[in-house]
């Protein structure tokens, strides 16, 4: 699990960890099923607070995407690949929007936001 963080980012530490580790599982870097290292293990690997480590675990596991199983660890969730989908088509959605109400700020037309998504999609898109 490679995990970067920054203390220029705008993002509290927890944020950081926890958006990245939620990214591995969506993209399927980290399998269902697979072994998270220990809260104590990955703060002392990135050299932040037990604390940090717990609050972004807990987010992860509030969201169904990772679970601790006493005295066993923490494993990556076996959600269906229906629920990660839809995850992740909820973060395009979010980005979408916020996408929209930039280009709204900016006074652009909805054409031209649409011909600005044509232009930036990727070949393979349908």
């Amino acid at each position: 699990m490679d995990i970067l963080l920054s203390n220029t980012s705008d993002k509290p530490i927890y944020e950081q960890i926890s958006s990245q580790v939620r990214s591995q599982i969506i993209s399927g870097v980290l399998a269902a099923g697979e072994r998270l290292p220990s809260i104590r293990a990955l703060a002392d690997g990135l050299g932040v607070s037990v604390i940090t480590t717990k609050r972004a675990y807990s987010d992860l596991e509030a969201e169904g995407l990772i679970a601790t199983v006493q005295g066993k660890g923490t494993f990556v969730a076996e959600t269906s690949n229906e629920l990660l989908r839809e995850q992740r088509m909820r973060h395009v959605e979010q980005l979408v929007g916020r996408a929209a109400s930039e280009a709204a700020e900016l006074g652009l037309s909805r054409a031209e936001l649409h011909d600005m998504v044509d232009l930036m999609a990727p070949s393979g898109l349908k």
